[in-house]
């Protein structure tokens, strides 16, 4: 069970006390009744998508008896894996013969496509196989979870639909839960705008000796860049109306990168989701500037919608009213256990956003109401059951893979601290609460994964955050953009100078973090380009961190 102690600690304002019990330990056992009934109704919404999927297969079985034929080429946008676990993994792809078309070009009718699974990439020894229809109702997309594979082992796998053979994609299992791999590599990567540089970050992940991609949030950019800051453009930009046809077609002007496309046949993907994969700064059921509730809830079930077709995740996280449920946990073995948090569905909303700001509303100066106690990034279930996933976990490395920068970086000044208020500083309850649960004794090797900042940070987390004197309970490393610009290299030496705990910071130049663990420590290699990215960009290494196992805190390698 997780300690109490930590990251249940619930303020008074959260509900009313049970009168037959005394004190906050009745608010405490009401939110563990709340985190487990939270448990079975995400259970039953995973139950109720897949169920959906599955009808709508049944459904389209009588349709799809007259033959297809692709007028060109259908897979356009590649193919791809996810979910890696020991014995199965999701593939992926979508048939697109035009893929800046909002239906990709495709019949509105179901289409038959077949699949296969091989131990080699000539397919001389395929280990499974089937067909699944791909429905208009999902852009003709297709999530195959494969059950019953070997575990820790290197697969490859093909599709093929109307007479045409997609690329072969190479994926791999995780290793049997009760094992001891001596080593996991993983890429880190997070934050792509389109026009803000070249995908050559896939593409030197794409070669790398890696196990699986981690990919922290900002898959795609709604936004457009003005002239001056443009490296290259899209053929369409996303309207204002931003309806599921405009989400199709943007998430497939992204898909129709190479090196985008080489990264995802290349390795395994696990992805969380951040702003601007629906509309930048926006949090729960709300978003600036869109007075309209009900006009922002369509806008973001279109965009998790078309978040689910693009991307290889499994098919039991179809959209269910609007909703998909993200967060998960997966497992390395013994060597790592792995944590993805939903850090937008459920977040609160800023505060101060009506107040005046010499600053303007990205940061926060003199809000009080940052304090809150309820306050959450990612909503009290969530962080009861990340608390108690941590308190249990008997692997040797927890990793908790997330969107933004967990360690204090606020900007000082003589007006006063200025807090990002997209980041964890708005949320400093929250942020301690969670802290106070690491701190707990049998938790330890707990190491925090993000992006969003688009800067290179190597950190330490303390027990009381914002206390310089308080214990180091954890480590983070958060990876700079694949391309999107970072601050001044002045205001992140400013942040830099005056939190000791960020031993590395660095904002001026792109990349992504190359991972590797083994039952003794973790290091983490920061491969970096300068800014903006070139087609033809080179990485070297910016710096080398490491993690020693029973020893909290990033010390230089």
């Amino acid at each position: 069970m997780v300690h109490c102690a930590a990251i249940c600690h619930v303020p008074a304002s959260a509900g009313p006390q049970d009168p037959a019990a005394g004190g906050g330990r009745s608010i405490i056992g009401a939110f563990m009744q709340r985190r487990e009934l939270l448990r079975q109704l995400s259970r039953a919404a995973a139950l109720l998508a897949w169920h959906r999927w599955s009808a709508a297969q049944v459904g389209a079985q009588g349709q799809a008896a007259a033959p297809w034929r692709a007028p060109a080429e259908v897979f356009t946008l590649g193919v791809a894996s996810g979910e890696p676990r020991h014995d199965s993994v999701v593939l992926w792809t979508r048939l697109a013969p035009r893929p800046m078309q909002p239906d990709g070009g495709m019949p509105a009718r179901p289409v038959l496509v077949r699949w296969e699974v091989a131990r080699d990439s000539g397919f001389r020894d395929v280990v499974a196989s089937g067909e699944r229809l791909a429905v208009p109702d999902s852009a003709h997309s297709v999530h195959v979870l494969v059950n019953g594979l070997t575990a820790g082992r290197e697969y490859h796998y093909r599709f093929e639909a109307g007479g045409a053979r997609s690329p072969v994609g190479r994926t791999r299992t995780a290793p049997d839960p009760a094992s001891h791999p001596r080593r996991l590599r993983a890429a880190l990567a997070s934050c792509q705008h389109y026009e803000q540089g070249h995908f050559t970050v896939h593409r030197d992940i794409a070669r790398a000796d890696v196990d699986i991609v981690l990919f922290a949030g900002d898959y795609i950019y709604t936004s457009r860049q003005p002239g001056y800051a443009r490296v290259r453009t899209l053929s369409q930009h996303m309207p204002d109306r931003r309806a599921l046809s405009d989400y199709r077609v943007h998430h497939a002007s992204y898909k129709l990168d190479p090196d985008l496309r080489a990264a995802h046949a290349a390795h395994p993907w696990l992805l969380v989701w951040d702003d601007h994969d629906v509309i930048s700064d926006y949090a729960g059921n709300w978003a600036p500037d869109i007075d309209d509730a009900e006009a922002f809830t369509a806008i973001r079930a279109a965009a998790y919608q078309a978040w689910f077709e693009h991307l290889p995740v499994s098919p039991h996280r179809a959209p269910v009213d609007g909703a998909l449920p993200l967060y998960d946990r997966f497992a390395w073995g013994r060597l790592a256990d792995l944590w993805l948090l939903d850090t937008r569905q459920f977040r609160d909303t800023p505060p101060c956003q009506d107040t005046f700001s010499p600053f303007g509303r990205k940061l926060l100066w003199r809000c009080d109401a940052a304090q809150d106690e309820a306050r959450s990034p990612m909503g009290l279930p969530q962080e009861y059951w990340l608390a108690e996933g941590l308190a249990g976990s008997a692997a040797a490395w927890k990793l908790v893979l997330q969107t933004t920068q967990l360690s204090p970086s606020p900007m000082p000044g003589p007006w006063g601290e200025l807090l990002y208020a997209d980041g964890w500083d708005a949320f400093p309850a929250a942020r301690r609460r969670l802290m106070e649960a690491i701190a707990q004794p049998r938790v330890q090797d707990v190491v925090f994964l993000g992006g969003d900042v688009h800067r290179h940070v190597a950190a330490n987390l303390r027990h009381d955050p914002l206390d310089p004197g308080s214990p180091i309970v954890a480590s983070e490393f958060v990876t700079s953009s694949v391309t999107s610009r970072g601050l001044s290299e002045w205001a992140t030496s400013h942040i830099r100078r005056h939190q000791p705990d960020l031993l590395h910071c660095r904002s001026d130049q792109r990349g992504y973090a190359l991972l590797d663990l083994t039952p003794e420590r973790l290091l983490c290699e920061f491969r970096a380009t300068p800014h903006p990215v070139r087609a033809d960009a080179r990485f070297h290494v910016q710096a080398r961190y490491e993690v020693l196992r029973g020893r909290p805190g990033p010390v230089k390698a």
